[in-house]
Formats: structure tokens, sequence, C-alpha cells
């Protein structure tokens, strides 16, 4: 229990340093969520109410800009961030087999994101701006270029066997 205590007081003062460090600021609404963002990964509602407070603002204001934006994300998003372009150069050089083959090696439904490890999460995106690199992934903000569905999922079972090697 006092290692839970502990956890959310460390997590809050996180928070409570973020919003100082903007200056209880209104206006820095959207850096804020943006840096409390870093630290969850995600913005729990209760986070948002928190912020909320802490910066004088209302609730829904807060909610507002957290649902407005689409980089921020109120569900948990998971430790490697996978964006899979499907725009129209990427799909005619085949992202859709790309897709398939990271929601099975991740066992993804297609309603699901993320896996309940909170180790992956797959995202589709419109385009990442890399066309003459089709198809392109990026993971965690690193791209890769005209990846093939088997360097892929090599790709994730080098991410994933690396998190178990570090743990060991």
């Amino acid at each position: 229990m006092a290692t839970l205590e502990s956890d959310c007081a460390r997590r809050f003062k996180a928070v409570n340093e973020i919003i100082e460090r903007h200056g209880k600021r209104p206006e820095r609404l959207v850096a804020v969520l943006q840096e409390v963002q870093e630290v969850y990964r995600y913005l729990p509602e209760e986070v948002l109410q928190y912020v909320a407070t802490g910066m004088g603002v209302s609730p829904a204001e807060v909610f507002g800009v957290a649902t407005f934006y689409e980089n921020f994300s109120l569900k948990p998003k998971g430790k490697y961030i996978i964006r899979c372009c499907d725009g129209t150069a990427c799909h005619v050089h085949g992202s859709e087999a790309l897709l398939t083959a990271i929601r099975q090696r991740l066992q993804l439904t297609a309603p699901e994101t993320t896996t309940p490890d909170l180790m992956f999460t797959l995202e589709t995106v419109a385009c990442l701006g890399a066309c003459a690199l089709a198809p392109v992934v990026t993971i965690n903000d690193k791209v890769y270029g005209q990846v093939t569905p088997d360097q892929m999922v090599a790709l994730i079972d080098e991410l994933a066997g690396g998190e178990k090697d570090g743990k060991d």
C-alpha cells in the first residue's frame, strides 16, 4: 500500500512541477497536457481533473482540449507506438499486408489498438510524409521505410525480446 501511495505522490508531484513550470497560465494548457502525457503515455481522467484544479480552469475546458487534438489520448498507450501509414503511396506498396502482419503478431483484433501488457500500440495514419519510402512505419517516431511484413514482425520480436532480456 505504501508503494502505491508513494507512486501516486510521485506522479502528481510531476504534474505539479509541470503546472508550476508553465506558471499556471491557462494559455499554456496544451503544453501542460503534452508534458503530462509524456509522464503517463496518455491522459488519465483523474489527472485531467487535477490539471484543471491546478491551473484554475474548468474541467470542461481541459477535457475539450484533450479530446480536440488527435495527439492526445484518453486511453493507455503502449511503450512502443507503431504508426503505420495507409496513405495512397503506402497502400499501393503493401501497407494493408503490413497492418495485417502487425495485428497478427501483436494478437490485436480490429477495435483493439494496444496490447494488454501495454507494450505496443498500433495506429493507422493517413500520411507520414515519407511517400518515397512506402510503405512506411514509425516506432516511437523512428522511421522505417520500404518495410516488409516479415521485417516488421522481426522488428517487433526484437523489441519484445529486448524487453525480456532487460528484465532478467
